[in-house]
């Protein structure tokens, strides 16, 4: 009988979780079709990305790492410095290349990325861009003219990206079993039964911005309420209240935030499409701010203007108006059934599995 040798996709995506969670939804969705696959991940040695790839469940991804530059809209040094680090990117790109054969490359944006699809269409490797924000990003419209496929989450990308943009929702791993999981969370990490608790995202690499508003006002939230808070890495605040309410991390599993979202009965969150697709199948309130003068805000106005979230200008926020904004929503329990039902229709369903779909007719 003839070996048929299995095929080898590679994934890349972001500095941030935040384009690594579609991508892991797909791999995850990809296995449960041909569990033979060689799954490889491309991203940079600093940052939450590798630990990310390596809480995957069901089968290793073996993770690569390049060098990684940016694009600043402003005057910086660190652009013209980090020219020669997306030269050494694009050559290490092709060496990896060479090595791995991968049938197709996906990325859901960041700039990790930008030479890695550069190099595989110097190879004519197939290559698939996922959309997840309703604005492109600068690094996915680099990308962009070089992918066969472009898949997006909202209809307005299929203008931005013409005939080759297909319309799928963003990819989401099955989390029905964490939906029910919300005591067993609670008493996991000894939290009250009876007391509301809150649960503060800043991102993949956490939020100065919210953790200080946060920090702020932390002794009057837990005269109330319950607080799990993700800091980022290497912004714990040595200064923190010693309480029993509250606890910080650094980092913690995609299992493990899953699990701590079911529980919580209120989410305060950065805005980008992986924790909001997140949320929005959780059915979870949830209370946004915004990246100022980025693409987050116009996801945050999606939201909004479905009445599927409170949404707070980080610009003059201050940590009294956050509090407000707090207590009034865990005071109101219309308001949250209401933020709850809407927030829980925004997202198209099945995405990853169309997506798969995609995947395996191109690299037929």
């Amino acid at each position: 009988m003839e070996n048929i040798k299995p095929k080898t996709i590679m994934f890349s995506g972001g500095g941030t979780g935040g384009p690594v969670t579609p991508l892991l939804a797909i791999a995850a969705e990809l296995i449960k079709d041909d569990s033979s696959l060689n799954l490889i991940f491309i991203g940079t040695k600093t940052g939450p990305v590798k630990d990310l790839v390596a809480d995957f469940k069901g089968k290793e991804i073996k993770f690569l790492s390049i060098s990684s530059g940016k694009w600043r809209r402003y005057f910086s040094i660190h652009n013209f410095l980090d020219i020669f680090k997306i030269i050494a990117a694009f050559w290490q790109s092709l060496k990896i290349l060479k090595k791995e054969k991968p049938d197709l490359v996906i990325s859901a944006g960041g700039f990790v990325s930008v030479p890695l699809i550069w190099a595989a269409a110097c190879r004519r490797i197939p290559i698939l861009i996922h959309q997840q924000d309703i604005r492109a990003g600068l690094a996915n419209r680099l990308m962009a003219p070089f992918a066969r496929v472009i898949t997006v989450t909202f209809d307005k990308s299929l203008i931005d990206y013409g005939p080759r943009a297909i319309l799928t929702g963003n990819p989401l791993r099955d989390i029905n079993f964490y939906a029910t999981r919300g005591v067993a969370t609670r008493n996991r990490y000894s939290l009250a039964l009876d007391v509301p608790l809150i649960l503060i995202i800043g991102g993949g690499t956490g939020s100065l911005a919210i953790n200080n508003l946060i920090f702020d006002c932390l002794p009057d939230l837990l005269s109330n309420f319950q607080v799990i808070h993700l800091v980022g890495q290497g912004k714990k605040s040595a200064t923190i209240i010693n309480s029993a309410r509250y606890q910080a991390y650094e980092f913690l599993s995609q299992d493990e935030v899953l699990g701590l979202m079911a529980a919580a009965d209120l989410v305060i969150s950065r805005c980008g499409f992986g924790v909001l697709t997140e949320l929005s199948a959780l059915a979870k309130p949830v209370i946004l701010i915004p990246i100022p003068n980025s693409h987050q805000e116009d996801n945050a106005a999606i939201f909004k203007n479905k009445a599927a979230s409170i949404v707070l200008s980080q610009n003059g926020l201050t940590s009294t108006k956050l509090l407000a904004e707090i207590t009034s929503v865990l005071g109101d329990s219309k308001l949250r059934g209401a933020l709850s039902r809407n927030i829980n229709k925004l997202m198209k369903p099945d995405a990853a599995k169309n997506i798969a779909a995609i995947i395996w007719e191109m690299i037929k």
